[in-house]
């Protein structure tokens, strides 16, 4: 590997389709787990979680000013007058649905 590339084309891989198939066969499956086993990317600090924080990190958002929370409201707000009045705004122009 150079750079993060490959050195070699498809023709020129190191093992086969077959191989690999063969290999992971024979490969014993692990039925059980060590009584000290940790989860990955657990940690005592963490909450739980059905997916590992390396696979699906939980979102991380900025506490935004009051004036944004109120430009949201009144958007959504906006929008369900629109539908309550059985108007549409699809196009750019309110008219009547």
């Amino acid at each position: 590997m150079n750079d993060g590339t490959l050195d070699f084309t498809a023709n020129e891989m190191p093992f086969s389709d077959e191989e690999l198939t063969e290999l992971a066969l024979a490969a014993a499956p692990i039925t059980t787990l060590a009584d000290d086993a940790v989860p990955w990317g657990g940690g005592e600090n963490r909450p739980p979680s059905l997916l590992p924080s390396w696979y699906m990190p939980s979102p991380s958002y900025r506490v935004r000013g009051h004036w944004t929370r109120a430009i949201v409201i009144t958007l959504i707000v906006g929008f369900l007058v629109i539908d309550a009045f059985g108007l549409c705004i699809t196009s750019g122009f309110l008219s009547f649905a």
